[in-house]
């Protein structure tokens, strides 16, 4: 199976971590890309470590990119069967990283956008132990086979989306909101105005909120 890696920030104490959190990429980026979050997050979270793996596979559609699954015509088959499938990558990726590290869980928190959040939020409520919470930052819930019947845990969600989001229909993110908050998973959304594919400063905030509240 292929191992992740990518960009990783220790913590501001110098000490070793009491925290984890994992930034996904989106599709055809890399762990750079949202490594950022980390520089602003960590004067908030001065015990916690961020790690922005790169997705397992090349990107088709970026040569210098990476990618979770890749773009189908059906973008709903290609998301479903995409996260399914790489789904057992990111959950030996936490899996190392918890028994590595000594972290718990509860002091894990998945962020991720666009593809990277679909997968926070497939693998995060697919997992027999509860994180702090998930970030979805313009995203989209592909429940993994168990989930509704309540085989899983169900750490806190928030989804932030913008609302003139032409990549991913802003819709996916109240839809989420709508299935997450059926089966009992406490849940908060944002509706970032005026703002396309991307993580406006109100999103941002909103986020870190969350953050702060889950593991400061």
């Amino acid at each position: 199976m292929v191992k992740l890696n990518g960009p990783l920030l220790p913590p501001k104490t110098g000490r070793p971590a009491k925290q984890a959190v994992i930034l996904l990429h989106g599709y055809g980026a890399d762990g750079s890309d949202l490594i950022g979050l980390g520089q602003h997050w960590g004067q908030l979270l001065p015990d916690a470590m961020f790690i922005a793996p790169n997705a397992p596979e090349p990107c088709a559609g970026s040569p210098f990119g990476f990618q979770w699954f890749p773009l189908n015509v059906d973008r709903i088959a290609g998301r479903i069967e995409g996260a399914k499938t790489a789904a057992p990558i990111l959950k030996e990726f936490l899996t190392d990283l918890w028994s590595q590290t000594g972290i718990a869980p509860a002091e894990t928190i998945l962020a991720g956008f666009s593809q990277g959040a679909m997968m926070s939020l497939h693998v995060g409520t697919s997992l027999d132990h509860e994180l702090a919470g998930i970030i979805a930052f313009s995203g989209a819930f592909v429940a993994a086979d168990g989930f509704a019947e309540g085989r899983f845990s169900k750490p806190p969600v928030t989804l932030i989306h913008g609302e003139l989001d032409q990549v991913v229909d802003p819709d996916l993110s109240r839809q989420a909101a709508t299935e997450l908050s059926a089966v009992g998973v406490e849940v908060s959304l944002h509706i970032s105005a005026n703002t396309a594919h991307g993580i406006a400063p109100d999103g941002l905030d909103f986020a870190t909120s969350f953050l702060v509240a889950r593991l400061g």
